[in-house]
């Protein structure tokens, strides 16, 4: 059965989602690069573990997840006791699709001297194998805290890796992953639009490869590229990270304007998120009504992810000693 027959003729989608969040007891999130629609119907917009931390301090009994399924994934790792839906199970991640877990585990086992600072963008399976979890907003800190002589290897977006070993001068062994959205920005289109806009900053995202770094004024994560937004100097801003995130930076700055990077074409089309695309208002409708597709993890296995993901949350507050950095 296709959405449009299972969804009946003049359903009004607004008030039936917002129907069957009370009566499912439901939160909805929804990842700064869905659609503007979807951003605007959530409870929760922002990065993938704050909205999944968000959503495990509530008392909801279901999380519709609005973004790829690794985030899915990390809600229920946080939330067990909760049911998880993800209006689109075939909403992935070329991060997670780059890194599989058989062949992460042969990686490490063939560098036993290493540990395992993995991005949260890979799968559960991943996360078990892992050391420690990080964000793009918490990569810098947790890195600082891990002494100069231990190896470590980081994955899987070489670009957030290769970054963090410039910026520290650090030598981590990088899985080859890129995002296909970031790596889609032109260097040369970007110099032009620079060069139309000379009092205009870039800010990026890590995940963007060297030669779109170079040329930025900021870079951080997308919560820290709207941050910048909010308060840079000027009135125009030119945004290297997947476009969606300028709906949010339009509602809290309106008299700013914001320019997507361009892609090799000259626009910023080919870097919207596929993935992210698939979630719709009608598969959100769907997910609520029908509590599908629901996101199941084995407890031995969301026990070993959580754990990687909890160092990471301990070492993002300091809590955490050099000396409990064993292997997994």
């Amino acid at each position: 059965m296709s959405i449009e027959t299972a969804i009946p003729t003049g359903t009004d989608l607004v008030d039936e989602i917002n129907r069957l969040r009370k009566e499912r007891k439901a939160v909805i999130l929804a990842h700064y690069y869905q659609k503007p629609e979807l951003q605007d119907i959530a409870d929760f917009v922002g990065d993938s573990l704050e909205l999944s931390k968000k959503a495990a301090d509530t008392d909801a009994e279901v999380i519709a997840f609005c973004g790829v399924k690794f985030m899915a994934d990390t809600a229920k790792i946080l939330s067990p006791e909760k049911i998880v839906v993800l209006p689109d199970m075939e909403a992935g991640c070329s991060l997670e699709d780059s890194c599989p877990p058989d062949k992460f585990r042969a990686f490490r086992e063939a560098h036993p001297d290493h540990i395992a600072l993995t991005y949260i963008n890979c799968s559960t399976e991943v996360k078990a194998l892992s050391d420690v979890i990080v964000t793009s907003s918490s990569a810098e800190t947790i890195l600082q805290q891990i002494p100069r002589d231990q190896k470590i290897i980081f994955g899987p977006d070489r670009h957030l890796g290769g970054y963090l070993n410039r910026k520290f001068d650090r030598d981590m062994l990088l899985w080859p992953g890129i995002c296909i959205v970031h790596e889609a920005f032109s260097e040369s289109e970007l110099l032009k639009l620079k060069a139309q806009n000379p009092d205009a900053p870039i800010a990026a995202h890590p995940e963007c490869p060297p030669h779109i770094l170079d040329h930025a004024d900021h870079v951080g994560s997308t919560s820290s590229i709207l941050q910048f937004a909010k308060t840079f100097p000027g009135d125009t801003l030119i945004v290297a990270t997947e476009p969606h995130i300028i709906h949010q930076m339009e509602k809290a700055i309106p008299e700013k304007t914001f320019i997507g990077a361009p892609g090799a074409d000259g626009n910023c089309n080919c870097n919207i998120c596929p993935y992210m695309a698939l979630n719709t208002m009608e598969k959100l409708y769907l997910a609520l009504r029908d509590l599908e597709p629901r996101i199941e993890i084995e407890e031995s296995l969301r026990l070993a992810a959580k754990s990687s993901l909890d160092r990471m949350l301990e070492m993002a507050s300091g809590t955490i000693g050099k000396g409990d950095l064993g292997r997994v």
